[in-house]
């Protein structure tokens, strides 16, 4: 049996296996007791029926016929009723032959020194054997139906309460705080103790994520004041004009992982949101989002000594999360600064989201997939990356049920094509990005 067949199937393909093994033991008790019956029968009625004869007159003056379906031989009888040699060799007692081609009961006795044989034809047995057969077939394929019916009903009222609960699994959100417990709407028994543990695993896991959640959120909001006091004092020390330019430099590269730090740890207090809380998101348009970024990447890249393009193929006009925009946006540009030698980065907005493009030493195609898993890094011998960059990107995109797609580029390198769902189809009442 196949196991991986539902259990309303394997409860109905059991009840049927078994209702059809002891209907079939039934029929051929009910076949080999019919069998054995007709035997005795006609070893009781050939052996009476030869008495009968026997005892109707003087054999020498025989006169009596045996009954129509009924042959009598004897030794010494007159004309058909000779016996014949081949009859004469039977041992006394009853027994089955085969006499002129048909099957025949034989009841043969010695009286008297004279051998007697008195045959019956077995048609008639044949017949209601056949009968028996054919009634015994279709009462076993008739108990069979009956018990694939039967199955299914009685499997479905037993089923009725584990589908229950797996429909109560699959279509309540039991992961909300308020869901009502499922074990007290259903009896003492197997179905009684899953429901149980179902919400003693669900209490746990429920538990595990508050905690998770409250600490990305705690880590990130404490976060936030020392990200502030490094910003103010990258700015102070960038506005003394007795810095030299390597200091500037320095100060400007502790300025900008600050500012990326920040970033970091606004999108992981919106990941840390429930989903449906949007209330208080900025919702700001791609090219908004796509200058700044180009401003900033820009800068870096052609430093590297690489060329940068900024492309806008066709204006879109819709509105996206802010926090979570400049993080796809931000993490590409950065995966692509990081991983470019030589050559050109490109960053291209299209009508339905934008593609990051470069030069670099792209990604084989076997490891495209894994390259948005957590801790995984293109090229290790590659800067101090923990490789979490295209992870965030992934998770973001799932959780904005946007699309990002990983090819190679026309140069060798990487191709990464982002399509963006506007956030007012989400549901949310997001702010607009107030004018500058």
């Amino acid at each position: 049996m196949d196991l991986k067949q539902s259990l309303t199937k394997r409860i109905v393909i059991v009840f049927a296996l078994m209702s059809a093994l002891v209907a079939g033991v039934f029929a051929l008790g009910i076949v080999a007791a019919v069998h054995v019956v007709e035997h005795r029968l006609a070893t009781s009625t050939l052996s009476g029926g030869l008495h009968r004869l026997l005892a109707m007159e003087d054999i020498n003056r025989w006169s009596h016929q045996p009954e129509k379906s009924e042959l009598f031989f004897f030794e010494g009888g007159p004309g058909a009723m000779a016996l014949i040699p081949s009859l004469a060799s039977l041992a006394p007692g009853f027994q089955e032959i085969s006499f002129d081609g048909d099957d025949f009961f034989a009841m043969v006795e010695v009286v008297g020194g004279r051998k007697y044989v008195l045959l019956r034809d077995q048609e008639s047995l044949e017949q209601r054997e056949r009968l028996l057969f054919i009634v015994v077939t279709v009462g076993f394929v008739l108990s069979v139906l009956l018990a694939l019916v039967l199955g299914r009903l009685l499997a479905r009222r037993v089923m009725a309460p584990v589908i229950r609960l797996a429909r109560q699994v699959r279509h309540r959100d039991q992961l909300l705080v308020l869901a009502p417990p499922l074990h007290p709407d259903y009896a003492a028994d197997e179905v009684g103790e899953l429901a149980l543990s179902f919400d003693q695993t669900l209490g746990r896991l429920r538990e595990t994520l508050s905690r998770e959640k409250l600490f990305t959120s705690d880590v990130s909001h404490e976060l936030r004041t020392p990200l502030m006091v490094l910003c103010g004092s990258c700015e102070l020390l960038l506005a003394n004009p007795s810095l030299d330019a390597r200091s500037t430099a320095q100060v400007n590269r502790i300025a900008r992982a600050s500012h990326e730090m920040r970033q970091l740890v606004d999108t992981f207090l919106m990941l840390a949101r429930a989903e449906d809380d949007t209330g208080s998101d900025i919702c700001v348009t791609l090219k908004d989002v796509a200058d700044a970024q180009s401003e900033i990447w820009g800068r870096l890249i052609r430093e590297k000594g690489l060329e940068f393009f900024y492309e806008v193929e066709q204006p879109c006009m819709e509105r996206f999360n802010l926090t979570f925009l400049q993080s796809v946006m931000g993490n590409l540009l950065r995966n692509a600064w990081h991983y470019t030698d030589h050559g050109f980065v490109r960053l291209t907005l299209t009508g339905n989201g934008f593609v990051v493009e470069d030069s670099g030493i792209g990604i084989p195609e076997e490891q495209r997939q894994a390259v948005f898993q957590p801790f995984v890094r293109g090229d290790e011998g590659r800067g101090e990356g923990l490789g979490l960059g295209l992870s965030l990107v992934q998770r973001i995109c799932k959780r904005q049920h946007w699309r990002v797609q990983l090819s190679s580029g026309q140069s060798s390198g990487s191709r990464f094509s982002v399509e963006l769902k506007p956030a007012a189809q989400d549901g949310g009442q997001l702010r607009a990005l107030p004018a500058a």
